[in-house]
Order: C-alpha cells, then structure tokens, then sequence
C-alpha cells in the first residue's frame, strides 16, 4: 500500500494567547522513524494529537495535507481492555473499537487491509510471537507487568494495521531494561513493517538510538531538523552518537 508524504503547512495551535504549535513548513516522508524531543510544553505532544484528530488546528484549511486514513496513537499508557484478554485487547479493532481505545475521528475500523492477507487469528498469532507474548496470550491486563502490558498496547495498534503510528512517550514509565528492550523490539518492527513512525520522547538519547531523523521543537516551532544516518544497531556510546547527543542538548539548552 502507497503512502503519501504528510505536510504540514502554517500549522498553528494556540490555547489563549500562546501558541503550542507553530509550524510553518514540515515533510514526513512514508516509511521514515522521526523522533521529536524538546523541553516540557514546547508542543511535542499537542503536535501528535492534531495529527491523530484529538485536537483542531487554528484554521484547518490545507494545514496538514497527505494524513493517511488509518493513523493510530500509542499513549504512554497502555490503556488496555480490563476485561480482555491479552489476545482478545490486540484483536480490539476487530469489534468495531479504534486501536487504542481512545476516541479519534482518524480511526474508524476498516478491517483489514487486504482480503487476501493472513487471517485475523494467524495475524495476532504472528504478533505475539513478534513481542514475545505467546505464553500470555490468555492473561489479563490486570495480571501483567508495565513492560508487557506496553507490548500488548504496541501489538493492539499493529494488528491495526495503521500507515501512520503515533508514539507519545510510550516507555518513559519504564525501567532501563524494559525500556531497552522495547525500544529494540519497535526497531525491529519498524524495519520489519515499514510504518511511517513519529516518537515523542523526553530521552535524547533515546532518540538517537531509534530515529533516522531527529526534530527539536521550542515553543511549539521545529527549531532544528537533524537526520541520523549513524547505522543500527546503535550503540549510546558511540562517539558519533554522542557527538550528536551534544549538539542536541546545546540546542535545547540556548534560550
């Protein structure tokens, strides 16, 4: 399925006098992971809910052009089903619910994507093997650690099958480890499904080690644009890495 490159032009979000997002010009290609990172309130997150149809622009008139149809959002929290399954809250999009249980007018259920394409029942099986929750497929949210309640949130919105993925600081609530490791999983599947990712994170460094393209955002206006052609597997230690990381942390530091 072709997907068309998003533009955003003379983007603008004001709450009373201020504006939280202010973009005059911006192109996300198909297929790209770009990772946004600013100060709290530079309008990193306010920037996702206008894509994701959870909040109005100013002025709506061909300020965002080229949305594919099927974008979906993946909150920090999981926002899973109580009285689900692990299984059942991955195949939620199936009975008619948007992929993350919250209410968007960019994610009416369209089924799947291509009557020819494995079954919904193969299709979650190859998930869950995918994010290594096969063996608690039956379990419920209540009966799950942070970590894999994240995995199902992540597996819920795949099965979706959304051309645009939506990542608000999905991990900050995370240990280092667990962290790490979904951080590689969504590399992974990333390379792997070739969605068009944007990831709101807090973490400069996690940034570097996932995106391909790196935003900083001040006072809800793109302040730099970095691309990332370091190779993956990424390592924090790398001196280009850190180098990068240098530069990031001098922008978002200069008033």
């Amino acid at each position: 399925m072709e997907t068309d490159t998003l533009f955003l032009q003379n983007l603008r979000k004001t709450y009373g006098n201020k504006a939280a997002v202010n973009i005059a010009s911006l192109e996300i290609l198909p297929r790209t992971f770009t990772c946004i990172v600013g100060k709290s309130g530079c309008g990193k997150t306010t920037l996702l809910r206008l894509l994701a149809g959870l909040e109005k622009p100013d002025s709506e008139d061909k300020s965002i052009t080229g949305l594919p149809a099927k974008t979906a959002p993946v909150f920090q929290e999981p926002r899973l089903m109580p009285w689900l399954t692990v299984k059942e809250n991955i195949m939620f999009s199936l009975k008619g619910g948007p992929a993350t249980g919250g209410q968007t007018n960019r994610m009416k259920n369209t089924g799947l994507p291509d009557s020819s394409a494995a079954s919904p029942e193969n299709r979650c099986g190859q998930l869950l093997e995918e994010l290594e929750l096969a063996e608690a497929a039956a379990l419920y949210p209540v009966q799950l650690s942070g970590g894999m309640a994240q995995r199902v949130s992540l597996g819920r919105t795949l099965f979706y099958d959304p051309e645009l993925i939506l990542m608000d600081e999905p991990f900050s609530a995370l240990d280092y480890f667990t962290r790490r490791n979904l951080q590689d999983m969504v590399l992974r599947l990333f390379r792997h499904q070739k969605k068009t990712i944007l990831f709101v994170t807090h973490d400069v460094e996690e940034a570097l080690l996932l995106g391909d393209r790196i935003l900083v955002m001040e006072n809800g206006s793109i302040k730099a644009d970095m691309p990332v052609t370091i190779p993956f597997p990424r390592q924090a230690a790398d001196p280009s890495l850190q180098e990068m990381r240098r530069r990031i942390l001098n922008l978002l530091s200069d008033n």
